[in-house]
């Protein structure tokens, strides 16, 4: 199979959590993929997650329950470990689906809702820092 190459930045969707078009920093650094949530509550066996930001683009108040989660650790750029939740989507690169596991943090005070990281991006694209935009671009063409 041979790997797609995606820039430093890109603009993707993730069609089952209403979210489109949205800015998405891959980073090669970070082993998990994050992304920006407002607010989770845990209650019977489910995970009810609000989608919500009023800095981030195209991050309108989408609102998803979702039955299988799970934890995981994730240790930060500065080197301190969170414990966060994890949940399985899919994502849009190229215009194909792809299913994607992300941990749910807030990043209101990040650049980027979105960050892609190595876990994902493993047998699947080549990353250029000049570039930005490649899969994006590549759409709407």
């Amino acid at each position: 199979m041979s790997k797609k190459i995606i820039g430093r930045a890109d603009i993707i969707s993730f069609p089952k959590l209403g979210l489109f078009d949205i800015n998405v920093k891959v980073d090669t650094g970070a082993y998990t993929s994050a992304i920006h949530c407002s607010e989770i509550v845990e209650e019977n066996k489910t995970l009810k997650v609000t989608f919500h930001s009023d800095v981030h683009e195209n991050f309108g108040k989408t609102e998803i329950v979702f039955d299988e989660y799970s934890r995981t650790n994730v240790k930060s750029s500065n080197g301190f470990k969170e414990n966060r939740y994890k949940i399985k989507s899919e994502v849009i690169f190229f215009g194909k689906s792809y299913k994607i596991n992300l941990t749910l943090s807030t990043r209101d005070d990040m650049r980027f809702p979105v960050l892609i990281g190595r876990q994902f991006l493993k047998r699947k694209f080549l990353v250029d820092v000049d570039l930005e935009n490649v899969s994006y671009n590549y759409k709407n063409k």
